[in-house]
């Protein structure tokens, strides 16, 4: 587990209103909701503006939205747990929400992402690595929305594994 989700799971071991907090920042823009400064501010020591502070308090009420006691499973990058509740659901909305999330600018990433972490309850996310990616998620070359791109239909569309192509070869 990451520094900053164990952090928040430390944070929701000794006091379970922590989540309730999170969740509800998820209403406001990310960092503007005051309540939740307690939470954050001390994990950010510094970090006085900017996209970095806003997604860390994104992710924050992500991981509070998302929280399930007793989840099990490895956590799953965003772009996959895509992948699999679309192949599980057979929903052809979930490519268009995850389409519409990687064409998302600045301003409607925290809705997208609120609506896509939804359908998505029942997989377990990795929020640090959801957090690792969006710190980039401005960048120009648009790396991050690339990545989730290629591991969203690679899981979608597995490649034969070597085994199966030296049977079918032969």
């Amino acid at each position: 587990m990451s520094e900053y989700i164990a952090w928040l799971e430390d944070m929701n071991a000794r006091d379970t209103k922590v989540r309730a907090v999170l969740r509800r920042s998820l209403a406001f823009d990310p960092g503007t909701h005051i309540p939740v400064f307690p939470y954050v501010e001390s994990f950010l020591k510094g970090e006085a503006e900017g996209w970095r502070r806003q997604m860390h308090y994104l992710v924050a009420g992500l991981w509070a939205a998302h929280w399930r006691e007793g989840r099990t499973g490895a956590p799953t990058p965003l772009a996959k747990a895509c992948a699999l509740h679309h192949l599980a659901s057979g929903s052809a909305s979930t490519e268009r929400h995850f389409i519409h999330l990687l064409d998302a600018d600045r301003e409607q990433l925290p809705h997208r992402l609120r609506q896509m972490v939804a359908l998505l309850n029942a997989q377990p996310i990795d929020f640090q690595l959801l957090l690792n990616d969006l710190l980039y998620w401005n960048s120009a070359e648009k790396g991050t929305q690339n990545a989730w791109a290629r591991h969203f239909y690679r899981a979608l569309n597995p490649t034969e594994t070597p085994e199966a192509e030296t049977e079918t070869a032969a």
